[in-house]
């Protein structure tokens, strides 16, 4: 493939058929047609020209966390942003934190902790990129990352390199303007600048670890995406599903969580239609209960 040898001579680390459970928190889905790994925003730029050059469909993975890839995978191309540089600066009583979209969210959180620096300590141990975090909007025990942002730079569909305000990119509960956009069509964060707050560094640590303990409490160990349910405007999703009679139900190797029902994990090869057939169970049985829409918080990807 003429792609894999450009990738390749720019520098980019290729494979063909690179199965997408090697990717993904859930371990589970289908290979991609092409896999490359870019470890900078120069490397990122070039494949995803010429891919759009060539007419190859490309889709750029973060950290592969809020995902349920189809087990047929995905056609075309798959990058993989690495780019994790990232600074600190003093700014007017601020620290500003700039980064690359690639960097791993809870090492740049712990980091910030470490200095002291407040605004991150709900994502010390959340998975996935900071780019992905912004288009998202995560979140944990009342902190999001739409709280601390200050600016992001995005590369848009026409090739176009610009800056945006957080008024731009239009947050809702665990959406920002870039989650409601087609995948075809969504803009792609590049960078990231966050705006933290120094404090006090010992009450700092403690929050931080209050919220690493909360969390394992809660969550299950095993294989997941995290929350497979936005909460509905009136109760949480993981209540009205325990509330169905859904925990520990089971499709092959997927399984509603005993532990938290609106997680649903993987016990170990687990398929991908193992856990939309859980997804659409659990979204059938609310709706004849009690009469509430489930929204999906996971995207759906690749060749369903």
């Amino acid at each position: 493939m003429a792609l894999q040898a450009e990738l390749v001579q720019a520098g980019l680390s290729v494979t063909r058929d690179e199965p997408m459970s090697a990717h993904t928190t859930y371990q589970v889905g289908g290979p991609a047609d092409l896999f490359a790994i870019a470890t900078g925003e120069e490397q990122l730029l070039f494949a995803l020209q010429r891919a759009r050059t060539l007419g190859i469909p490309s889709f750029l993975l973060g950290g592969g966390t809020n995902l349920l890839v189809a087990d047929a995978g995905i056609r075309g191309l798959v990058i993989a942003y690495r780019g994790g540089r990232h600074t600190f600066r003093d700014a007017d009583g601020e620290v500003l934190l700039w980064s690359e979209a690639g960097a791993p969210l809870k090492e740049l959180a712990r980091e910030s902790v470490s200095h002291g620096l407040s605004g991150l300590e709900w994502a010390v141990d959340i998975p996935g990129t900071v780019g992905g975090a912004v288009v998202g909007n995560a979140g944990a025990y009342g902190g999001y990352i739409c709280d601390c942002l200050r600016s992001v730079r995005v590369l848009e569909p026409d090739g176009t390199v610009h800056e945006l305000g957080k008024a731009d990119v239009t947050f809702g509960y665990r959406c920002s303007k870039f989650k409601q956009q087609a995948r075809e069509e969504r803009s792609i964060v590049l960078d990231v600048t966050l705006a933290l707050r120094p404090g006090d560094a010992a009450e700092i640590r403690e929050r931080a670890a209050q919220c690493t303990k909360r969390r394992w409490e809660r969550h299950p160990p095993e294989p997941s995406c995290g929350s497979v349910f936005k909460r509905t405007d009136n109760y949480p999703a993981g209540f009205l599903i325990e509330q169905s009679g859904l925990k520990g139900e089971r499709r092959g190797n997927a399984m509603i969580s005993p532990k938290h029902a609106n997680f649903i994990v993987n016990l170990g090869d687990a398929r991908a239609t193992d856990v939309r057939a859980l997804i659409e169970l659990a979204r059938e049985r609310v709706k004849t209960q009690f009469g509430e829409e489930l929204e999906l918080e996971v995207e759906l990807v690749g060749q369903w």
